[in-house]
């Protein structure tokens, strides 16, 4: 089975990121045992789709991926994000959640790694990501995936203050 395995977001204020890959579906946690979703991504055919979380605290993963890009939905209809991103001799690059209010999307992704930036300098969240046969633009979703948990949970934790 191939892996997924590194951290979105700094030491600190960051998850882990692990995953495992049968071909078809991708299954395996943001964050730690206590705070943190599982991950369930189905990719075939062109099409991503499942669930970060459970039913009830999670959000929805749907859209067109292939070796070039990105066409997704992060989150149901009303409370969601779109996301878009070009795959292009090893870079990715686009926009998570709108041209006005989103982020950007700066990545490397290979055979072997993803990292790069989501965000930019001061609001970001950096993404290093190492890779065992996963197809990069997945591992790419999957690090999109992460950044959109931490960035709830840590408004959500802002509010409790």
């Amino acid at each position: 089975m191939s892996e997924l395995s590194g951290r979105v977001g700094a030491v600190y204020q960051g998850y882990d990121l692990r995953a495992s890959w049968d071909g078809e579906r991708l299954r395996g946690r943001i964050g730690g045992v206590y705070q943190g979703k599982d991950v369930d991504l189905r990719y075939a055919g062109g099409e991503v789709s499942g669930r970060v979380g459970g039913i009830v605290d999670g959000f929805d993963v749907r859209g067109s991926l292939n070796s070039a890009g990105a066409a997704l939905r992060l989150g149901g209809q009303w409370e969601g994000d779109d996301v878009a991103f070009s795959l292009d001799r090893g870079e990715v690059r686009g926009r998570f959640s709108g041209r006005w209010d989103g982020k950007d999307i700066a990545l490397s992704a290979g055979p072997a790694a993803v990292a790069g930036r989501i965000g930019g300098v001061y609001g970001g969240k950096d993404v290093a990501l190492q890779l065992q046969g996963v197809p990069p633009e997945l591992a790419a979703v999957a690090a999109l995936c992460g950044y959109r948990q931490l960035e709830e949970d840590q408004a959500a934790a802002s509010t409790r203050d």
